[in-house]
């Protein structure tokens, strides 16, 4: 096995060729910086060498902006520390802090400075105290930057250091093989000291792409990442990383660079910080996703990019089984999941702050299925946002839209089920392999906010509503409101799962031949012969257990199960209700 300094130069030589020597040389001065501050960042408190990576059934996350609860006197961050311990506890392990940096746009995806905790929220200090208490998931967006940014600045004056950090193209450009998550124009001008110049903008005009062939904006990028493990990040979050390296003439996504660069980053966590996870986000179709764990080159080691990638196809398909009322797609793809090594995992969602992607539905449905789903969302009070295609179209990217508004009802319209679907909806992402991580407005069973998208003019918004803590509190505790059903029935889900280690992300898969209306899921055996079998009814009509199939009735028959929820009898059960959840499990 390569050393860690060969690999590291095999990277840099790829990115940058015979400037690989230089480059390496300021790199490791960021490790020495690094690791003078942290002397102890690679040891467990017995100062042995940590392992790269730990996870188990207790890692259950959640998603939320900084300032998603506030009450108008403390910082909202210290807001969000203290709902997550009082509401949540030990039920979660970690929490994802959406971007918390000064920002001018996205709500915080762009970033005007990397190093500094946005004032409106609090300060580093509320950062590390909830990463004493929780797994703490940042973001490290490294594709584009704010207008507003230093950085920019220098752009316009001519300065170092960031008068080369920003890509020029002449507007003739022919871009149109570029793939684009936007409808945007991709160049956009910009008044320089030197004129007009265009500058390459993948998501908005506010947020410039930065030029990673310009390995000072690289290095940059360590010292941030380095930075942030300082204060106590254990999950860094590669934004928007598959756009991140630009070559005219291609699709300008996946390319050999970028993945090199997410290896790079790899290499380092594993290095200083073992334990430490890399995940990127890369909402694209399914096959393309995967290649973000670099399972390509296992004959010749072990997978050397991302610890986790998120699961991009789930959602939508969650939406298509729940308002279809069938599950063959959806089992179908749970079939052609590979078995992953031991050092990869999955991220498990239904929502978070972005839309439901339908990108990753490319090849798992045809094109009047998803539109039929869109349709749906939209009767729901939903909306989609579009992307551009190289021949001048547009075509749908995501579906924006509270994840408790899209289970209102099926095809048929709305209809009485829908806490009852929602809440199969997030068993089943409990019960996938991997670690689950359920958004903030999820737990809350939040409605669409169509007045936040009057104020804000972007779409995204109707999913990023900011709670007053009072009101919050009062949901919470007053019975038979959506929001304190809800909550009190995923808490309890919560509890069961952790407990279980049926559910350890390493514990195997299984999605068993069933009728369209069932979802079968097996996980286990384990070593020691115990098994879950989970059961979900994806209809608003009762399956009797004698119409569960051959293969299911055979799982049912050969061993003796009992219900994880001790509070419902497994011997006594006749049919599953509608939208039905069983977990069960079985000894050796």
């Amino acid at each position: 096995m390569a050393s860690f300094d060969q690999t590291v130069f095999d990277y840099l030589h790829h990115l940058y060729g015979e400037r690989a020597g230089e480059v390496q040389r300021r790199f490791t001065q960021h490790l020495s910086n690094f690791r003078s501050a942290s002397p102890s960042s690679a040891l467990d408190d017995t100062g042995e060498k940590r392992r790269a990576p730990t996870w188990s059934e207790k890692d259950q996350w959640v998603i939320t902006y900084g300032d998603s609860i506030i009450d108008g006197e403390r910082a909202p961050l210290a807001v969000l520390d203290d709902f997550l311990r009082q509401r949540l506890g030990e039920r979660i392990s970690g929490v994802h802090v959406l971007p918390f940096f000064p920002w001018s746009s996205d709500d915080g995806f762009s970033v005007i400075h990397y190093r500094e905790v946005n004032a409106e929220l609090g300060d580093w200090s509320h950062i590390r105290h909830l990463a004493s208490h929780y797994d703490l998931m940042a973001d490290l967006v490294l594709n584009h930057v704010s207008r507003e940014s230093l950085w920019f600045v220098d752009y316009l004056s001519g300065s170092l250091p960031g008068r080369d950090y920003f890509i020029e193209a002449d507007p003739d450009t022919d871009v149109s093989q570029v793939v684009r998550p936007r409808s945007t124009p991709l160049l956009v001008p910009v008044s320089t000291r030197r004129g007009t110049r265009h500058l390459w903008a993948t998501f908005s005009e506010d947020q410039l792409d930065l030029n990673f062939e310009n390995p000072d904006v690289l290095l940059e990028f360590v010292g941030i990442l380095l930075f942030y493990l300082q204060q106590g990040v254990r999950i860094v979050r590669l934004d928007a990383v598959a756009f991140l390296w630009k070559r005219l003439g291609t699709a300008c996504i996946h390319l050999p660079e970028t993945h090199t660069v997410v290896r790079l980053m790899r290499a380092i966590v594993d290095e200083v910080a073992p334990g430490t996870l890399l995940i990127t986000e890369t909402n694209v179709p399914h096959a393309e996703n995967m290649s973000y764990f670099g399972l390509e080159r296992l004959p010749k080691g072990a997978p050397d990019e991302a610890h986790m990638i998120y699961q991009f196809p789930l959602p939508p398909l969650l939406l298509h089984t729940l308002t279809r009322g069938e599950a063959t797609t959806l089992q179908r793809w749970l079939e052609s999941l590979p078995v992953l090594p031991e050092q990869c995992t999955y991220l498990n969602f239904t929502a978070s702050h972005d839309g439901i992607g339908v990108r990753p539905l490319e090849g798992w449905l045809p094109d009047h299925e998803r539109d039929a789903l869109l349709e749906l969302m939209h009767r729901f009070g939903g909306f989609v946002s579009m992307r551009s295609n190289a021949d001048g179209t547009d075509t749908p990217y995501e579906i924006n839209i509270t994840w408790f508004e899209a289970m209102r009802g099926t095809r048929r319209g709305p209809d009485p089920w829908q806490k009852a679907r929602f809440l199969c909806s997030q068993a089943i992402m409990l019960t996938l392999q991997g670690i689950p991580a359920l958004y903030l407005h999820s737990l809350t069973a939040t409605l669409n906010d169509v007045e936040g998208v009057e104020r804000s003019g972007r779409l995204r918004s109707i999913n990023r509503r900011r709670w007053q803590f009072d009101e919050l509190a009062l949901l919470l505790d007053t019975p038979f409101t959506p929001t304190h059903d809800i909550f009190g029935a995923l808490c309890r889900l919560l509890e069961l799962r952790r407990e279980e280690p049926c559910f350890h992300p390493r514990a195997a898969q299984r999605a068993l031949p069933a009728p369209a209306e069932l979802l079968a899921i097996e996980r286990g055996p384990l070593t020691n012969g115990r098994r879950l079998l989970a059961l979900f009814n994806v209809t608003d009509r009762p399956i009797e257990l004698t119409e569960t199939g051959e293969a299911v009735s055979e799982m049912l028959n050969t061993h003796t199960w009992q219900s994880l929820d001790p509070n419902l009898d497994w011997a006594a059960q006749t049919s599953l209700p509608p939208y039905a959840i069983r977990w069960l499990v079985a000894a050796a």
